[in-house]
């Protein structure tokens, strides 16, 4: 097996503690990329996603846009039904972008 890089094993990492104390929550999911962030919460025992938010045609600064997906996808979560989810950071570092979008997601009503 080929050896990981430093992104990938922090990503495991995360997933498998997420594993271990998520219970039946779904998963807040981010995923960054340069020009854009997307979150998506996903219902891992179903496999299927219950609500999404991109930044993709937002206009404004990249914490602007990020802090616009956290409310959008925490308003579609309690459309959805969900209040309670386990934060994926995946391999991204929690600061910049992530953070904007984890902080707007729990003032819009998310739980985690």
């Amino acid at each position: 097996m080929a050896k990981l890089n430093l992104f990938d094993r922090r990503k495991r990492r995360v997933r498998t503690s997420l594993r271990a104390r998520s219970g039946s929550r779904p998963r807040l999911s981010v995923h960054r990329t340069g020009r854009h962030i997307y979150a998506q919460i996903i219902d891992d025992s179903q496999g299927r996603t219950l609500a999404a938010a991109n930044t993709l045609g937002a206009k404004g600064t990249d914490m602007e846009a990020a802090t616009r997906v956290g409310q959008q996808l925490a308003e579609k979560a309690k459309a959805a039904g969900v209040t309670a989810v386990v934060f994926d950071r995946g391999g991204f570092l929690f600061h910049g972008r992530v953070k904007a979008l984890a902080e707007a997601a729990r003032e819009g009503g998310l739980e985690f």
